[in-house]
């Protein structure tokens, strides 16, 4: 193969590694066009391929997460993940790891990490990198690498929960949850919401968003089926779509553009989190963002309905 061909068969892996390390589609996308540049620039040819340009979009990445830092700590309100409908890395080998770990969930617990940690492991735990090719690409030995991926493990597994919900559970509870949605439906809403369920908002002061979370089943449910009825009402649609490998949806307006993400967190037969993004600029890959201002002021001016309690 020619060094086109080598890193196209190569840029969904070197993609998914970029996503996973900073949580962004825009970033991810840059930090692959930066490798393929340093490739493409290189005198010589490596003997892998795929460690060499794993390793040099780690770096990349890792360099990129240091100053995204510091304006996530700047964000207004909750920093959630770009959403991501499908992922363009498949290996049966490593379904569960490559599904568990592109959740938001997951995302926000890598969050916690420091950038070589996050990095480290992503390559090891997700994508199963020997320790030799992972020290490669951090610049560090492979007993510190062995130390990072221990420290991390051990965050990441204190914040998991203890009991998954599987795909086919999980889709059956969103579809309950969609069709209850659609009608304004409070007592099958709050049915689904475990009594904890936290309602999380992503509008990075560039949209409305909540002013805090909504938590508690008989809030969340209540907000639920006073406000997703009346979108109806403004054109508002939403397509059904699997979000970081979780049940969603995408909202889009009259026109087509995108006005927000929803994911449901599935647990222990219980709806615990939904998050919400509405951040245009966390939206563009998806299709041009919808001016999210003028329909809550369209909204606003449809009498709201006090939701039946059964």
């Amino acid at each position: 193969m020619n060094k086109v061909e080598e890193f196209e068969e190569l840029r969904p892996l070197l993609f998914s590694i970029a996503y996973r390390i900073l949580g962004s589609v825009g970033e991810a996308e840059d930090a692959v066009q930066e490798t393929w540049l340093r490739f493409d620039g290189s005198p010589t040819r490596p003997a892998s391929a795929k460690s060499y340009l794993s390793a040099v979009v780690t770096r990349i990445s890792i360099d990129v997460l240091r100053s995204a830092r510091v304006r996530r700590e700047e964000y207004v309100g909750p920093w959630f993940p770009e959403p991501l409908l499908s992922d363009p890395y498949q290996d049966p080998a490593r379904s569960v790891e490559l599904a568990d770990s592109v959740s938001m969930a997951a995302l926000l617990l890598l969050e916690r990490l420091s950038p070589l940690e996050r990095a480290v492991f992503v390559l090891r735990e997700v994508f199963g990198f020997g320790f030799d090719e992972i020290a490669t690409a951090v610049d560090r030995s492979e007993a510190a690498c062995r130390q990072l991926v221990v420290r991390a493990r051990r965050h990441m597994e204190a914040g998991r929960p203890r009991f998954a919900a599987d795909r086919r559970e999980r889709q059956e509870l969103a579809s309950r949850f969609f069709d209850a949605l659609k009608d304004g439906d409070m007592g099958g809403l709050r049915e689904l919401l475990a009594a904890d369920v936290q309602l999380v908002g992503d509008g990075g002061g560039k949209a409305p968003q909540l002013a805090r979370a909504v938590v508690g089943a008989q809030k969340v449910a209540r907000l639920l089926a006073s406000v997703f009825p009346r979108m109806a009402r403004v054109d508002i649609s939403f397509e059904p779509h699997e979000i970081n490998g979780q049940p969603g949806a995408v909202y889009r307006d009259r026109d087509g553009r995108v006005l927000q993400t929803l994911v449901l967190d599935v647990l222990d037969g219980r709806i615990q989190t939904i998050r919400t993004v509405l951040n245009p600029d966390k939206l563009g890959h998806l299709g041009r963002p919808a001016d999210a201002w003028a329909i809550t002021r369209e909204l606003r001016r449809i009498p709201a309905v006090d939701p039946h309690h059964p």
